[in-house]
């Protein structure tokens, strides 16, 4: 015999019932999850919706205020400012060349062995 009574004195009638019929307490709390879970995929649907029509909206607006500003570019006029300020720049410096290399930076006619070759 255990020690304590697996049964209550006094159990309200309210936990009687869901003892023996707990489909009573599970069915009802199932579909108001399942149910709400439909409800808020409206509101969540509607946010994302109003969202996105003000970036879009904001989008076109900033187009056309680009539009209007907008300079024409000539390649010509580009190329003279960029030389004309390179020119002020820099000065070209010719360094020093390693010792071995000749003049104009050729590579050596023959091979250098590795140290892996036998011949």
């Amino acid at each position: 015999m255990p020690t304590f009574q697996s049964n209550p004195i006094n159990a309200s009638p309210l936990a009687r019932t869901i003892k023996k019929y707990p489909l009573l307490f599970g069915v009802p709390f199932c579909l108001i999850v399942v149910g709400a879970s439909f409800g808020l995929q409206a509101f969540t649907q509607t946010r994302y919706d109003l969202q996105d029509h003000k970036i879009k909206q904001i989008s076109n607006e900033q187009a056309l205020g680009l539009d209007r500003a907008k300079k024409k570019i000539d390649i010509r006029e580009e190329y003279f400012k960029l030389s004309a300020v390179s020119d002020r720049d820099w000065e070209p410096k010719r360094i020093a060349r390693p010792k071995g290399l000749p003049e104009w930076g050729v590579p050596p006619t023959e091979p250098t062995p590795s140290k892996g070759d036998k011949s």
